[in-house]
């Protein structure tokens, strides 16, 4: 038990690693074949109904889930070895992780309005979110663009970390097709109201400590941390989302940035409230200090994601059984008597045995040598 930990500790490391070095391929993406999946599930289980859209959430997200244990038990089943369920791991952990890609699209927006090129920065940032860009100035998409890599931050990095921890392989892959699945079908257009009910609910849930953990270390990574806790303690709440409010107001309160406010999403104009009131509007650079926040939070998500795993394998008996095995030389304790009915039915099922049975020969007691006294 204690070296499948230590085997995913190394696994996880070595796909974050991966993802910081390659970032998301354009083509062939795992999670892009996923949305492949459950976009053809939709088309066949669609129906303006909570019912079916549960029921489409349970599909492909236990499906993911399911996949992967299947994957972990037939890795495991080739042998002992460490060496494939690490690599099975970092695979895995590679494949879920979105960290460099999420700086990578920021900065180029950035990039686009440094240079003085809005057109270009309003066609870069649906990369990011789903925001319409068109009404949009420099100052509007610099906020939004803050906004996504806070809250990515956490959906594509700590919380993936998060249920790695806590699941190995299984929560990483399942973890990011609930994010997925609340990505596609998630939000509130006529369409989606009541069949992404449940992708959003779920996502809701499974988001929860990820987003917890990910302001705890963005006031700990920031430049101001104490800002970062006041904002989050008086605006995070105020959010729509129960999990982007306390991420992004404690970037806004480490980067000392004002954040929220109105926005056109999906056709729709929300009024959010503002996070981080007492801070100066976002400019473009501050897009370059999000991200730099962004990539100390996650290296600071994968040590304490990684130390929890190992710290759980260490406190953990190590089992191979019901029972201890007998050590040569030294004897098996005795089990305390039963009592009572048990004890009689002990007592029977013995003198059966003792009348030459097969099942008395069968669970003959081992010696202390380890041999059968039969």
């Amino acid at each position: 038990m204690r070296a499948d930990h230590a085997s995913y500790a190394c696994g996880a490391a070595l796909g974050f690693l991966g993802d910081l070095a390659t970032g998301d391929p354009r083509r062939g993406h795992p999670v892009a074949a996923f949305g492949t999946a459950a976009l053809a599930a939709e088309r066949l289980l669609w129906r303006d109904h909570r019912g079916a859209g549960a029921l489409y959430t349970a599909l492909c997200a236990g499906g993911a889930a399911a996949g992967a244990a299947l994957t972990v038990r037939a890795v495991r089943a080739l042998g002992p070895s460490r060496a494939a369920h690490t690599a099975l791991t970092a695979a895995a952990t590679w494949a879920v992780l979105g960290g460099t890609t999420l700086g990578r699209e920021a900065r180029a927006v950035g990039g686009a309005l440094a240079a003085g090129d809005l057109d270009a920065a309003r066609r870069r940032l649906p990369h990011l979110c789903g925001r319409d860009p068109q009404a949009l100035d420099e100052q509007q998409i610099a906020r939004a663009v803050v906004e996504s890599v806070a809250e990515n931050t956490s959906d594509a990095v700590v919380g993936a970390l998060v249920w790695g921890a806590v699941a190995g392989v299984p929560g990483l892959v399942g973890f990011r097709a609930v994010n997925t699945l609340d990505a596609m079908v998630g939000h509130r257009s006529p369409r989606y109201r009541r069949f992404g009910w449940a992708s959003a609910r779920l996502d809701d849930l499974a988001g929860w400590p990820g987003a917890r953990l990910t302001a705890v270390l963005a006031a700990l990574a920031g430049p101001d941390p104490r800002g970062a806790r006041r904002a989050w303690r008086r605006d995070g709440h105020r959010h729509p989302s129960p999990n982007a409010g306390p991420v992004e107001a404690s970037f806004a309160g480490a980067l000392g940035v004002r954040l929220g406010g109105t926005l056109a999403y999906g056709g729709r104009v929300e009024h959010r409230p503002v996070l981080n009131s007492g801070g100066r509007p976002v400019e473009a650079a501050d897009i370059e200090r999000a991200v730099r926040l962004s990539r100390r939070v996650g290296a600071l998500a994968l040590g304490v994601s990684v130390a929890a795993r190992l710290a759980v394998g260490a406190l953990r008996p190590a089992r191979t059984g019901l029972f201890p095995a007998a050590r040569p030389g030294v004897p098996v304790r005795a089990a305390r008597a039963p009592h009572g009915a048990l004890a009689r039915r002990a007592r029977s099922w013995g003198a059966a045995g003792a009348a030459g049975g097969a099942y008395g020969q069968a669970t003959a007691r081992p010696s202390a040598a380890g041999r059968d006294r039969g």
